[in-house]
C-alpha cells in the first residue's frame, strides 16, 4: 500500500471507534507515519472532502488540529449530498475514490460500481480533457440519480 493508502485507513479506522468526527493532530500523525505533515495535508485534501461524505475543520498552530466529521444521512441523503458537491468536472481517479467509498458504506453494489467505471472511463468519453471531465461529472451524477 501507499503512505497516503496507510495514513487514509488509519484515519478511516478512527471513525469506527469514536463514530461521527475525529480530531488528530497533524504533527502527532506525521511523526507516526514518520512522513511530513504535508503529506497528511494531502489525504486530508483529497480522500475526506464533502463530495465523499466528510467535513473538515483545521486549526493552525500547536501541532495542527484537525476535527474531520462524518455526514451521516441516509442512503439517498448520502447520495444527494455526494451530487450537490461534486462540481462540474471530475476525474477519473475522484470517480474511483468516490465508487470506493460507495461499496464500503454499501451505498452502491458492486455491479452498480462497475457500470459507473464502465461508463465514466476515459475509454468510453474520447474527448479532450477539460470537455472530458465535465461530461464524466454530468454522466456520473445522472447515474448516481437514478441509483
Amino acid at each position: 500500500m501507499r503512505m497516503s493508502d496507510l495514513i487514509e485507513e488509519f484515519i478511516k479506522d478512527l471513525f469506527d471507534e469514536q463514530n461521527e468526527a475525529i480530531e488528530i493532530q497533524r504533527n502527532e500523525l506525521a511523526e507516526q507515519f514518520n512522513c511530513v505533515p504535508s503529506q497528511i495535508n494531502y489525504v486530508i485534501s483529497t480522500r475526506f472532502k464533502p463530495s465523499q461524505g466528510y467535513y473538515v475543520e483545521s486549526r493552525r498552530g500547536g501541532g495542527g488540529h484537525i476535527t474531520i466529521r462524518k455526514v451521516n444521512n441516509t442512503k439517498e441523503d448520502y447520495i444527494m449530498h455526494i451530487i450537490n458537491n461534486i462540481g462540474n468536472v471530475l476525474t477519473t481517479n475522484e470517480v474511483d475514490i468516490l465508487i470506493s467509498d460507495f461499496l464500503t458504506y454499501n451505498i452502491i453494489t458492486p455491479k452498480e460500481a462497475k457500470f459507473i467505471k464502465v461508463a465514466t472511463s476515459d475509454n468510453v468519453l474520447r474527448l479532450n480533457q477539460q470537455i472530458k471531465d465535465e461530461v464524466r461529472a454530468r454522466i456520473f451524477k445522472n447515474m448516481l440519480l437514478n441509483i
